[in-house]
């Protein structure tokens, strides 16, 4: 128990305006933002930083009771100038070294730019980084490869020959005779040797008694064939990496190039979001900071390499046995990992600095695999649609198909792609980090203890969820034990989609997402703050509840989005979608019903909507298994049709009518017969409810509504 008279430090939610009116802290007091999981507070200049992270729920682990014993705790500061979140991050405002914190880095070593938050001490504003190697229950990274045979046509392939001993009948080289082996026994019409073999031709060729395993590189008909490795004798293993760098997680394959299987598989959270949660936000510190570029590509390329470490390790394979990688990303993520600035991409018209494949060594960008090994990057479709866009339509192909396909990567940056045989459109929405738990109140990345699905009781409105780590509902016996190791932290991505859904199903929120005040009468649940109400998920700590401001932040993503989806069903001449797919780790997790109440995307049967997990890492691999894959997709982004929505006049009209839950114009028949929706209401911002006109079923009725004026 506090001593009496001691001040309680109370965090200022940023996500919730009203909640800096009611806090008792000082809004001069520094500003702290905790980064993986995005939450900020104000706290007193002197306060630990270890007891920041605990009233804002960031787990930072610590087993020591503060007495800087364990190091545990460890953080790093970010220096720069944050301009999303207002903050000047600097080294100068944490408190120095203390002689705790100097004994333990004495005795057991602190890595540089690490700080002990249980020793130091909050002096100003603070961007703070809790390195994902402390953290126990850290996010959940979903990396698994999917099960699908890729035929094979690589673009490295293994070649045995035997080669003539020289003599002193023939004087020709070693390089020529081995040469014209290779060409004579594998049928090659043209072949040249990357450099850094020439130094160790002789020695291999005598190493293996006049025999040796070459890997051979040709990506496309037209190119000469290099030799780019070789070994002694008979060598019969070679390996490539398919990755995918999103901009909240990085995701990676280890793969057989001689048998497609699938060696290894993992997966970290992208180091840049630290530089900021959106893909814009980086841009703006990249155009704000003299080396925030540099530092950017560092992070992610270091982060890139650590995965390598870990799928060899799991793989039980050598880096020098990597001959190839294919590497996709947004726009954003593939300037960054290729140095290039993205300061262009902020702005229109959004210019790409390349936009065709990427061929070039690994080892030009630092990437250390063997010596001679590939780096191959899918080409990017527009400005703010990139290579993973591009690899997970080589996955799902809807360019070979009939049917009318909508495929939605939902992420900071939503991309869309609408299409078939006939014709293919694409499209970005900036639907912001919402979704990943990011400007939302209880809001958290997805980790063990956060809350992923949601169910409300519509006649007692009492809730019961699930989380990570736990296949118990919180309202069935042993599910406190079940989450003891963890707790209830916050509520990630998918379970905000389900408790917003939810509470349009039960009556809590009308159509246009106020909360209905009236409904305190009936349930403790729905609580008054300020102005507005809010509905009380959990009680206890951490109290986590949904506010009118986290409500109005899924409507505001959801309906970027749906607007999208909206202008290429435009483009395409449809009013239908026949099947829809889920890309993406976060994809994977949203029930496609709740997605549709929601309103996030367009009405069709729930049958045929569908998650495809990590199509992107998918195509990926497509594309470092089998070279003609390359050639199609190069050949089908050259046709795919770009809508800036940012350009396009109706693109604001749809999105004040996908405001609405689900839509305030779109009929949802298919919905309808499925999932039982409540009568219309409205509630006034104050969450007084009243009466409301019927739904509007069709966009006849609704032009001739506009037509009488």
């Amino acid at each position: 128990m506090a001593a009496a008279g001691a001040a309680v430090v109370k965090p200022v939610w940023l996500e919730d305006k009203r909640a800096i009116v009611n806090s008792p802290a000082n809004i001069t007091d520094p500003l702290v933002l905790f980064m993986p999981s995005g939450k900020r507070g104000r706290f007193p200049v002197g306060t630990p930083v270890l007891d920041a992270a605990r009233q804002l729920g960031v787990y930072v682990e610590s087993v020591c009771g503060g007495r800087a014993t364990c190091g545990r705790c460890q953080v790093e500061v970010q220096e720069g100038n944050f301009a999303k979140h207002k903050i000047v991050s600097s080294n100068d405002h944490i408190s120095p070294k203390g002689a705790k914190e100097e004994r333990y880095e004495r005795v057991r070593g602190l890595p540089e730019r690490r700080r002990l938050s249980c020793s130091a001490q909050i002096l100003g504003d603070l961007v703070v980084d809790v390195p994902q190697d402390t953290v126990i229950n850290a996010q959940t990274i979903r990396k698994d490869a999917d099960t699908r045979v890729i035929a094979r046509d690589s673009a490295i392939h293994m070649c045995y020959v035997e080669i003539e001993e020289p003599d002193m009948h023939n004087p020709s080289g070693d390089l020529d005779r081995l040469k014209i082996a290779l060409m004579k026994d594998w049928g090659l019409k043209s072949l040249d040797f990357d450099f850094h073999l020439l130094p160790q031709v002789q020695g291999i060729l005598r190493n293996g008694n006049w025999t040796a395993t070459a890997a051979i590189h040709k990506d496309a008909e037209s190119e000469t064939a290099r030799v780019i490795s070789l070994w002694p004798g008979l060598k019969n293993e070679a390996y490539g990496l398919a990755c995918d760098i999103g901009s909240t997680t990085i995701a990676m394959h280890l793969v057989s190039l001689l048998s497609g299987r699938v060696a290894a598989s993992s997966g970290t959270s992208n180091p840049q979001i630290r530089f900021g949660e959106d893909l814009m936000s980086r841009v703006s510190y990249v155009m704000m900071n003299p080396d925030g570029r540099e530092g950017m590509t560092v992070a992610v390329r270091e982060a890139i390499s650590g995965l390598v470490d870990k799928v060899c390790a799991e793989g039980s394979v050598q880096r020098n046995d990597i001959l190839d990688s294919v590497f996709v990303g947004n726009p954003i993520m593939h300037h960054l990992f290729l140095g290039i600035d993205p300061t262009e991409l902020g702005g229109a018209p959004f210019a790409l600095a390349v936009s065709g494949a990427v061929h070039i060594k690994a080892s030009d960008i630092g990437l250390k695999l063997n010596q001679g090994a590939r780096l191959y990057m899918l080409p990017c479709i527009a400005g703010h649609v990139g290579a993973d866009a591009a690899a997970v339509t080589l996955s799902e192909g809807p360019h070979r198909q009939d049917e009318m396909m909508l495929i939605v990567d939902v992420g900071t940056n939503a991309e869309i792609v609408l299409g078939n045989r006939q014709r293919v459109v694409a499209a970005s929405s900036p639907t912001g980090p919402a979704f990943e738990g990011a400007e939302i109140s209880g809001g958290q990345r997805a980790a063990p203890g956060a809350i992923e699905r949601v169910r409300i009781d519509p006649d007692t409105l009492e809730p019961k969820y699930r989380v990570i780590g736990s296949e118990l509902w919180s309202d069935e016996p042993g599910f406190l034990d079940s989450v003891q190791a963890t707790g209830v932290t916050g509520i990630c991505g998918s379970g905000i989609i389900e408790v917003v859904a939810e509470m349009y199903l039960a009556g809590i929120i009308s159509e246009d997402g106020v909360v209905d005040g009236g409904l305190s009468a009936r349930s403790p649940r729905v609580t008054a703050i300020g102005r507005t109400f809010s509905y009380v998920l959990k009680e206890g700590e951490p109290r986590i509840t949904i506010t009118q401001t986290d409500v109005r932040a899924i409507q505001l993503a959801k309906a970027a989005l749906y607007a999208g989806t909206k202008l290429l069903m435009e483009k395409q001449h449809t009013d239908h979608v026949d099947r829809i797919h889920f890309a993406g780790a976060f994809g994977s997790f949203i029930d496609p019903k709740y997605a549709m109440v929601l309103g996030l995307i367009p009405d069709c049967d729930l049958d045929k909507v569908s998650a495809v997990g990590n199509a992107a890492g998918a195509g990926a691999r497509m594309a470092l298994l089998n070279r003609g894959y390359r050639r199609e997709i190069e050949e089908t982004v050259s046709r795919i049709e770009k809508i800036e929505t940012a350009l396009e006049p109706k693109f604001q009209e749809h999105f004040v009518y996908a405001m609405a839950l689900p839509n305030k114009v779109d009929p949802f028949p298919k919905l309808s017969a499925a999932v039982k929706l409540p009568p219309r209401k409205t509630v006034t911002e104050d969450g007084i409810a009243g009466d409301a006109a019927p739904r509007r079923r069709s966009r006849e009725g609704h032009a001739a509504r506009r037509g009488r004026g």
